[in-house]
Formats: structure tokens, sequence, C-alpha cells
């Protein structure tokens, strides 16, 4: 639904296609804009994004973590307004997306795929995210977590503007040595 909320906002601002950056919950939404509204994605960057909510793509730790939190909120029949937020941002990571691979593949735009190798994010999530894009780079940032975008502000802000600015560059055969 957000997805396509952010479609719909283009249209109403009568903005055709953007670059298009997230982070996290954001990061997901990026690649579901991509594949609901490929003409509406120029490039994107998604750091910090999970096709499915399970152990395959959150670490055990994270996830053993974050269920108490979430049962227990479940549980609650009156929230204060920060548990309801809370509740509501828990519920993203332990029930939301369910993007099959198949439908990154459908991804045609130019995207940079980004994580942190302590992420709550698995580096082979992210690297599993990256191989089934078809016109995709891979950025890992060592020693950071799921802050990727605050963690390396500046690096993080460079390379995704050049990314942004620069063509989509396919390196095959010899070009792999340079």
């Amino acid at each position: 639904m957000m997805a396509d909320d952010y479609s719909a906002l283009l249209d109403a601002l009568k903005i055709d296609s953007a670059y298009v950056i997230g982070w996290s919950d954001g990061g997901i939404n990026a690649l579901l804009l991509a594949i609901r509204h490929p003409e509406k994605v120029k490039k994107l960057a998604s750091t910090g994004a999970n096709l499915v909510p399970d152990t395959t793509a959150v670490p055990k730790q994270i996830w053993d973590m974050v269920m108490p939190m979430y049962k227990a909120l479940n549980t609650k029949t009156s929230k204060t307004p920060e548990e309801k937020n809370g509740y509501k941002l828990l519920r993203l990571l332990v029930e939301q997306p369910h993007i099959p691979l198949t439908d990154l593949q459908k991804i045609s735009c130019p995207s940079l795929i980004i994580g942190g190798d302590h992420d709550v994010i698995k580096e082979e999530h992210t690297m599993l995210i990256y191989k089934n894009i078809p016109k995709a780079y891979l950025w890992i940032l060592p020693a950071s977590g799921h802050s990727t975008p605050i963690v390396y502000k500046d690096d993080f802000n460079k390379v995704v503007d050049r990314f942004f600015s620069t063509p989509y560059r396919t390196i095959t055969g010899e070009g792999r040595f340079f």
C-alpha cells in the first residue's frame, strides 16, 4: 500500500519518475515501488531492506530480542501512543514483507543495494537481494549496523549521489580486472 501511495504522490506532484532512496522499511518500499511501478523509478538505492519476516533475513539473536516485545504489545489491549507506534514498527519487521525473488528480477532500473556488515538484516540476505536484481551494485559497509546512512553519513551521501549521477556500468570479461 505504501509503494502505491508513493506512486500516487509522484502523480499528484506531476513527477513522472524519480531517483528513489530508502532505508529499512523505506528500502523495502523502494524495492516495491520499482517492482510495482517501474516507470516511476529512474534508479534506486536501498539500505537495510529484507524480503521476508523471518530468521533467513534477520539474525536469530535479533529475532529473539524483538519477538518478546512484539508478543507483549500484541496481547496488550490498551497501549500508550508510544507503544502503538512501537507496535506498528515491530509488526513491519515481524509480519512483513513477503517479496518473492522472481519479483526482484522484474526490477529494470539500476539499483544500489546497501547493508551494514553488522546490520539487523543478514549480509547474505542483502546479497540475495543484490543477486536477483539484473542491474545492481552491492555495497556492504564495514563496522556498521542498521544505521548506515547515519554511521557513514558523508560517505553514504557521496556514494549514493555518485550512483544517481553516473550511468550504470556493466562490467564483464576483461573489464572485471579493472
